[in-house]
């Protein structure tokens, strides 16, 4: 079974990867290894009730991996409290927050040049 997956739930996925990236810097010092990232995907996926071709899956998971030290360099998200604020009270991106829409904005940016 596939579920629809279109170019806005590609970037939403990115982003909640990138984003995961940064929190895993801030926290350990070291980016995700590769299981947790595809833990977390797998989470995002579950969440938003999405189930992408494997293909595309693996291509978001690699290029959330290029793009979080872009990210990081841009924005200077290093503390856990600052990471914070971009989530709502559960686990979901707050997209009221217009650092998570500069976010958003980046991933949609890298995707489009895939």
């Amino acid at each position: 079974m596939t579920t629809f997956f279109d170019d806005e739930a590609r970037v939403a996925m990115l982003c909640y990867l990138v984003v995961g990236e940064l929190v895993a810097m801030a926290r350990t010092g070291d980016w995700l290894k590769t299981d947790h990232l595809i833990e977390l995907s797998l989470v995002w996926m579950r969440d938003n009730g999405a189930n992408p071709e494997w293909r595309d899956r693996i291509g978001i998971l690699r290029m959330a991996a290029g793009l979080a030290p872009d990210i990081l360099a841009t924005f200077g998200l290093r503390t856990d409290q600052t990471l914070a604020l971009l989530f709502t009270n559960g686990e979901r991106l707050d997209y009221r927050v217009p650092l998570v829409g500069q976010i958003h904005d980046q991933c949609a940016a890298r995707l489009q040049r895939a």
